[in-house]
């Protein structure tokens, strides 16, 4: 059985044709990009191509405005660390109560050990932002606002632009973590008032271990990685010279298909979700109501257990998740759907399906054929769902009739 994998928001799978890129650098192109010989010159030459590729993706006035990291959750801190530092007198993070812990993580450590104040804000049932609030909390005091572009769980996205112009009105730096967004959704920066955006390689189908940080010429900026003079003094170490030209060229195929992330995979993803919600009822989709991204899909299932869930999609040959990859292993229900406030009998029922380009329909129809007869043995099983809805198991047949059909 060939496994249909539908955890693209945790990881792409790394384009052969950005493999086919790479490996001339792990062999015959091997010299530091740093090193004034030949060697390091035909390298260096790689890295301000793919430099070039990544600019053009993102609509960056300029390639200089990028800077290459070890991946997302360094490009944040980054952006936290500097913005902070550059600015004395000004303490204040906002952020919103759904970021990546790449985010908060670092935000809230921030705030406890040195003269930080963090300023979280709530969003509503549908995942989105609380723009009042958002823009009360904007002040003399505002160090930065940091905004994720779109959301890893739900990919509910957020105005970036307008929440850029309000963070500088208010005289402070904005920041958007934009991970998921990147490759997805157009971007323009060079058209835009962020200041800094943050973005990782293998959630665009690039290796992991690499990323960048977007920083707007004129921001004043310090690194976050003190050494020598790499990335023109702004983030030390040695250059991952593989991991940039994989970097480049799946930002240049990533250009050439974002169309094909608009209409065909949202087309998929819309006829999962659908299919899923009109076979099964007492299930809803997460941040279903607001903009976006056009491969996620966040479902929750009322009254069961998403690790229950997921074991059976991977005996099926299926693999999904229940959140984010950076907090699997914990047994709390996901701080993004308690800042939603999604019932409790579904918090530990919320399964997430993210596509990519490479998903087809006919994955997408074994998915569907697959998921409902888990879901209706589960339910079968579970006291709460029986308590809660009574012997139906679905949207119109009783429980008896539906496991019948599940194989039971």
């Amino acid at each position: 059985m060939i496994p249909v994998y539908l955890d693209n928001n945790a990881t792409t799978r790394t384009d052969e044709a950005v493999v086919e890129a790479m490996l001339p650098f792990f062999t015959g192109q091997f010299g530091n990009a740093s090193s004034s010989h030949a060697f390091g010159s035909e390298v260096a030459g790689a890295v301000r191509t793919a430099r070039r590729q990544l600019q053009a993706l993102l609509g960056a006035a300029h390639d200089s405005e990028l800077v290459f990291t070890s991946g997302g959750t360094e490009a944040d801190n980054a952006a936290l660390w500097s913005a902070l530092d550059v600015q004395p007198g000004r303490n204040r993070i906002v952020t919103s109560a759904v970021e990546h812990p790449a985010i908060l993580a670092c935000a809230t450590w921030l705030s406890q050990t040195r003269d930080v104040e963090l300023v979280t804000i709530g969003v509503d049932g549908s995942g989105r932002l609380d723009i009042d609030a958002y823009r009360a909390a904007l002040g003399p005091q505002t160090a930065l606002a940091s905004v994720m572009w779109a959301n890893n769980e739900t990919g509910v996205l957020n105005p970036v632009e307008d929440l850029a112009r309000y963070a500088h009105e208010a005289g402070a730096l904005f920041h958007t973590d934009a991970v998921q967004a990147v490759g997805k959704v157009a971007i323009d920066l060079s058209a835009s008032e962020i200041d800094m955006l943050s973005l990782s390689g293998h959630k665009l189908h690039a290796p992991k271990g690499i990323g960048a940080l977007y920083v707007k010429k004129g921001v004043k900026f310090r690194p976050l990685l003190r050494g020598g003079r790499q990335e023109r003094g702004r983030r030390a170490g040695t250059e991952n010279v593989p991991g940039i030209v994989g970097l480049g060229k799946a930002a240049e195929i990533a250009a050439e298909r974002l169309g094909e992330e608009q209409t065909r995979v949202r087309a998929l993803r819309d006829r999962f979700e659908h299919g899923i919600v009109r076979r099964l009822g007492q299930c809803f989709v997460l941040g279903g109501e607001a903009d976006r991204l056009p491969n996620t899909c966040d479902i929750a299932f009322d009254c069961l257990d998403a690790e229950a869930i997921l074991m059976k999609l991977e005996q099926a040959g299926i693999a999904a998740s229940s959140g984010s990859a950076c907090a699997s292993g914990s047994m709390e229900p996901s701080h993004v759907l308690r800042a939603m406030d999604v019932p409790a009998s579904a918090l530990q029922g919320a399964i997430r399906f993210s596509l990519s380009r490479d998903t087809t329909a006919g994955e997408i129809d074994r998915v569907l054929d697959a998921l409902p007869p888990i879901i209706l043995r589960l339910r079968a099983m579970s006291p709460l769902w029986q308590d809660r809805h009574g012997q139906g198991a679905g949207p119109a047949e009783p429980a008896e009739a539906l496991v019948a059909m599940a194989g039971e």
